[in-house]
């Protein structure tokens, strides 16, 4: 993890409990019986945890998220946060402006409001959360609008037409020192519950009903946040475009990537857009290896 990551040493379970006792339940122990941990394959226990981690380590004092819905892995999601930090922070001050009042739009928030929660919380940034999902915009304003911080920083908008990414949200004069994505990654419904029969295997849950795992689908997610037509490879590749007739208004665009083949196809379409910088950067949680896709059109070297 990234070194600032305050989830590198993992979870402290106790300090979680006393922040959030309904997470009390789910705590079982590791396989060795040395440890607390909880049933990762449990989305109740995720969503406790999660509330947990909020409560405890970043001074959420509500968070709740529908049946069915995303429910992000926090560790992972602050990383993505403290990468773009050091993304901005090696960008000349001249374009940064007043680093105080960084301005970040997050394509995709989804019911959690994750990124803008964390990023708000980690680096004082304002946030647009944006999504094509009703649902997901009306209970990320119901948690942001539970803390008056955050209310202040965080606006979420209702993304209309799904076939467009930035336009639609970004409004005219508006500038953003970052755009930030968790794009959906599969090409298909049959694709990401293949995804999801391959992720059981690896919690040790292959023997559950298939209609079990299907209720439980990569722990919640809807169509939007799960798959579109041509995945990840499709849905940046529109990003890149549309992204051109937003130069001027975003420094950096950003998006995470989780296939590493897909990069190459990612650069030379940037070439083709005529990006003036483009980055790759790498992140790692524990075995699993991740990575974003950063460009911008501003002369940032």
């Amino acid at each position: 993890m990234h070194k600032k990551n305050r989830h590198i040493q993992g979870y402290n379970f106790k300090a979680l409990v006393k922040a959030n006792t309904k997470l009390s339940p789910f705590i079982i122990k590791n396989k060795y019986n040395n440890q607390d941990t909880i049933d990762f394959s449990n989305p109740l226990a995720i969503k406790a945890l999660n509330f947990s981690l909020l409560k405890s380590d970043y001074n959420i004092n509500f968070w709740d998220i529908p049946e069915g819905y995303l429910c992000p892995a926090i560790p992972g999601r602050v990383d993505y946060i403290h990468h773009l930090h050091d993304l901005l922070a090696t960008t000349p001050k001249a374009l940064k402006g007043d680093e105080k009042q960084v301005k970040v739009l997050d394509i995709g928030t989804g019911a959690s409001c994750i990124y803008p929660l964390l990023g708000q919380r980690v680096y004082g940034w304002h946030f647009v959360a944006s999504d094509v999902d009703p649902i997901s915009i009306k209970v990320a304003k119901q948690i942001v609008s539970a803390d008056k911080t955050l209310d202040k920083a965080i606006t979420c908008r209702l993304q209309e037409d799904s076939n467009h990414i930035f336009n639609g949200i970004i409004a005219e004069n508006e500038f953003y020192h970052l755009t930030l994505c968790n794009p959906p990654f599969h090409r298909s419904l049959a694709e990401a519950s293949q995804g999801t029969s391959r992720k059981w295997q690896n919690l040790n849950k292959a023997k559950t009903p298939a209609k079990a795992q299907s209720k439980q689908l990569n722990f919640g997610g809807q169509k939007a946040e799960l798959w579109c037509p041509g995945g990840e490879l499709a849905f940046i590749g529109k990003m890149i475009k549309e992204s051109k007739a937003y130069q001027k208004q975003v420094l950096w665009f950003t998006c995470l990537v989780s296939k590493k083949d897909h990069i190459s196809k990612l650069k030379l379409s940037l070439k083709k857009a005529q990006a003036s910088q483009v980055k790759v950067i790498n992140m790692a949680q524990g075995q699993k290896i991740s990575r974003f896709i950063a460009w911008s059109f501003y002369d940032v070297s």
